[in-house]
């Protein structure tokens, strides 16, 4: 055998481990079945695609074959369809929708929920309205509960009359799930936008989930804040009808902002902190859309607003002064692009 020949056979089997791998996981996770019955399913499609090695030659028919079974589980994961009509948790049971009258935007089930410092939760549901006209910047949370390379983030829209309007993008789970960062690579989840109010999307995470939130004001040309809201608000009525699975690597919170903005024109490069979008803060100030009057350290330190969050709620405060007491001496908003 040449070397050639024998380099080649070799990358063959790299990537028919790889695929027989991906699917053991499909299987194991997508199935449908627990325990004992999806380990058993795993171990006969093993079984199954590791049969041509044996009794199939020369090696190009083997490793087809095996490839073929393979393949089957690809296509058989590929029907598996979302759906809006599932048992969910009370805090994704409602589907946002939102219509747009000139200036006017209504969104049905704005997601209003309360939280308390003892853990106490009141569930609400409401419509909203917002003035397009009175639109004046956009936010972005970052939110971490454990090492700091990866958290979740959070989109904002701050209005005239002191309202926020707080969108997040996440998993919809269902009553009997728990969210895993394995699993969401897989169709488990939807995908779903929170809209709400500050205090909800914010306080859950500060009071109930005891997580490190940063906050930053981002800077928008070209009336990018209204396009962005108005790109999100399409989405969010087009999940209302066609429902998405929601994916770590490709439909994640951080990468769905990207693509929203991508969408009405931003020149934001596609990067590799996206994905570990703790690092997301460093490009952004790269590029002059969050602060640059600061070094990098003392911006997030500036931003943190936890500690805040937790008084706001533990004072009682309504949504507006919710909002406005987390931006109290929070680095101000970039006026123009960064020079260098």
């Amino acid at each position: 055998m040449t070397l050639l020949r024998f380099l080649l056979r070799g990358l063959v089997c790299l990537l028919l481990a790889l695929h027989l791998l991906w699917a053991c996981a499909a299987l194991k996770i997508d199935s449908g079945l627990e325990g004992f019955g999806a380990w058993l399913l795993v171990g006969v499609f093993l079984v199954v695609a590791c049969l041509p090695a044996f009794f199939i030659r020369p090696f190009a028919r083997s490793a087809g074959a095996t490839f073929l079974v393979a393949v089957l589980v690809s296509g058989w994961w590929l029907t598996l369809q979302p759906s809006n009509d599932r048992n969910w948790l009370a805090d994704v049971a409602r589907s946002p929708t939102a219509t747009i009258e000139g200036d006017v935007l209504t969104i049905n089930n704005v997601r209003r929920f309360g939280y308390s410092m003892d853990g106490e939760v009141v569930e609400r549901w409401t419509t909203e309205t917002y003035n397009l006209s009175e639109l004046q910047g956009f936010d972005i949370f970052f939110s971490f509960w454990g090492p700091q390379a990866y958290g979740h983030t959070l989109a904002s829209w701050g209005f005239a009359d002191g309202r926020q309007l707080a969108i997040s993008i996440e998993t919809r789970k269902e009553a009997h799930e728990t969210y895993s960062p394995v699993r969401s690579f897989f169709r488990q989840f939807e995908l779903y936008y929170v809209v709400s109010e500050e205090s909800d999307l914010v306080g859950v995470r500060a009071a109930h989930r005891h997580e490190d939130l940063e906050l930053y004001r981002v800077y928008t040309p070209n009336d990018g804040a209204r396009k962005m809201l108005l790109d999100y608000v399409k989405e969010l009525n087009d999940l209302a009808v066609h429902p998405r699975w929601y994916n770590t690597l490709s439909e994640n919170c951080t990468t769905t902002i990207w693509r929203h903005a991508r969408s009405v024109g931003s020149s934001f490069p596609l990067d590799w902190r996206l994905l570990a979008n703790g690092y997301v803060l460093e490009l952004a100030h790269e590029l002059g859309t969050v602060n640059t009057e600061l070094p990098v350290e003392e911006l997030r330190r500036r931003s943190k607003i936890s500690s805040k969050a937790n008084a706001l709620i533990a004072a009682g405060v309504d949504d507006v002064a919710f909002s406005k007491g987390l931006r109290v001496d929070l680095p101000t908003r970039p006026t123009g692009p960064v020079t260098r």
